[in-house]
């Protein structure tokens, strides 16, 4: 039988000059793999999938096996086996097809036949090789004729030679995406949202009288493994002294919310700095749909349900969810996303001791407070002073390159009855130079000293540690999930030991 490697170990990838940029990985090992390089023709960096070449006696025998394949493929197998049933049951239902057609079928051209028929029947068709690279965020396909793009974590937008050619066919991949999520797509309901198997987000559409270039979709990848906080230092998006400061403020329980545009990096931030709960800590997340990946066990994640129907029903909702969490006993609250009614119990739930992190699309603490305080929200000014830090991420173009920053990180010192906050800014990033900035005068550090009964010098000494120690993982490239997993919990046990190991005094 053939083997597919769906999930090859991971490459190390650093953003080169433009003109330079000439890079290979494997995506389904031995058989698919991105090539992406400088085009100098359409002068920019594009993505190229890389996939076994057909004869055209492979193609013909290939559009034999597919259309014999799809009266016998049992689509329960499909759905609910896991991989290495299906390979086996594609492999065996590939077999009893080339005999009963009686093709003749050399070796290397049946493990070629096996990759595609695995891609088509299994997979996600022309895309199912991007959905196995790491560094891809989001795929986006315009309508027919249209080359599909990739958000790359790297090299951001870039431009791939895939594209649906036959409007027909685009239309029925739009079919398949909606059967895997569970929802129904059709002339009459042409908008798609919905969750594939593996947590991936949904968009699609399905007439041109929706979009005018036929049938769409955009999928926005789920990270089975979530950048590390020293992956985040190696791209230059936060400082050491950030992350010491994010980790101290966990360990204390302060409540934090990550703001920001649309994908400027309000979960990875979240995801990264989540390592930095104490690993005993009980953690219950609520999202609309599933993003988060948490470095824990004891973790309970919740997922937004729709309902059925114009009534709606079934449907569970964050509200009803968060207002579920806190029955749980959590330690620690983690809300995906606030938009609506549940931010009331979020800072209800701050305001009753529980740690909470959240995130909400904004720019500035300003526009936070307007969103908090207005409907569909209409918070109560005295509960945002619950509130102690506010984390803001920002799309920025440094030296002609794209990249994401923590642009400042705002304290929330008190909030007056008229809505008007009085901030302190300890971070902050300045696009003039490229550098993070920090002050040591922190409110919050101020708050946990007067609640944890801690000396002034011990919190500062422990902050400095930290950052030290933090910088210290950057320096020697010490980045893994595991790995950093590992040594922040071990850091809260011994913590001598870790600095010890280190060189850090």
């Amino acid at each position: 039988m053939v083997n597919l490697n769906l999930n090859p170990s991971v490459p190390t990838l650093q953003r080169t000059e433009k003109m330079l940029t000439d890079i290979r990985y494997p995506l389904i090992a031995p058989f698919a793999t991105a090539h992406i390089y400088w085009d100098d023709k359409i002068k920019e960096v594009v993505y190229e999938l890389e996939e076994p070449i057909l004869s055209s006696e492979e193609k013909t025998n290939l559009e034999k096996i597919e259309s014999a394949m799809l009266d016998m493929v049992n689509i329960n197998m499909v759905v609910e086996r896991d991989e290495k049933s299906l390979e086996e049951y594609v492999d065996r239902t590939l077999k009893l097809i080339i005999s009963e057609l009686g093709i003749e079928v050399a070796e290397e051209s049946y493990e070629k036949l096996f990759y595609y028929i695995y891609r088509d029947f299994i997979g996600l068709n022309e895309i199912e090789a991007l959905m196995h690279d790491y560094y891809i965020e989001d795929i986006e396909c315009n309508g027919v004729n249209q080359p599909i793009y990739v958000i790359h974590r790297i090299f951001r937008n870039l431009k791939t030679n895939i594209k649906f050619t036959n409007i027909d066919k685009l239309a029925s991949f739009v079919e398949k995406l909606a059967q895997k999520t569970g929802r129904y797509i059709s002339y009459a309901s042409p908008l798609l949202d919905g969750t594939l198997p593996d947590g991936s987000r949904v968009n699609a559409t399905y007439t041109t009288d929706v979009t005018s270039k036929g049938p769409t979709f955009t999928i926005r990848k789920f990270t089975k493994v979530p950048w590390t906080p020293i992956q985040l230092l190696s791209f230059n998006s936060l400082s050491p002294e950030m992350l010491a400061y994010f980790w101290i403020l966990l360990q204390h329980k302060s409540n934090i919310l990550i703001t920001g545009g649309t994908a400027s990096g309000k979960t990875t931030l979240l995801n990264a700095i989540a390592f930095f709960i104490p690993p005993e800590a009980r953690v219950v997340s609520i999202e609309d749909t599933r993003e988060l990946n948490l470095p824990r066990q004891n973790w309970l994640p919740s997922v937004a349900r729709t309902g059925i129907g114009g009534g709606g029903v079934g449907e569970v909702d964050m509200f009803r969810l968060l207002k579920n969490s806190f029955r749980q006993n959590p330690d620690y609250v983690i809300v995906g996303e606030v938009r609506g009614k549940e931010a009331y119990v979020l800072f209800q739930g701050m305001a009753s001791g529980h740690a909470s992190i959240s995130t909400m699309h904004a720019d500035s603490v300003d526009s936070v407070i307007r969103r908090l305080e207005t409907p569909p929200i209409s918070l109560n000014p005295g509960l945002v002073n619950s509130l102690d830090a506010i984390a803001i991420m920002t799309h920025a173009i440094v030296r002609g390159k794209e990249t994401r920053k923590l642009r400042e990180i705002v304290e929330v010192v008190d909030v007056d009855k008229d809505g008007v906050a009085m901030t302190n800014t300890p971070f902050i990033w300045n696009p003039g130079d490229d550098r993070f900035y920090f002050k040591k005068e922190s409110k919050v550090f101020e708050r946990i000293e007067m609640k944890h009964g801690i000396q002034k010098q011990e919190l500062e000494k422990e902050f400095e540690m930290r950052t030290r120690l933090l910088y210290e993982l950057f320096r020697r490239r010490i980045m893994g999930f595991d790995e950093v997993e590992s040594i922040v919990n071990e850091y809260y046990k011994n913590p001598d030991a870790v600095l010890g190991r280190f060189g850090i005094k």
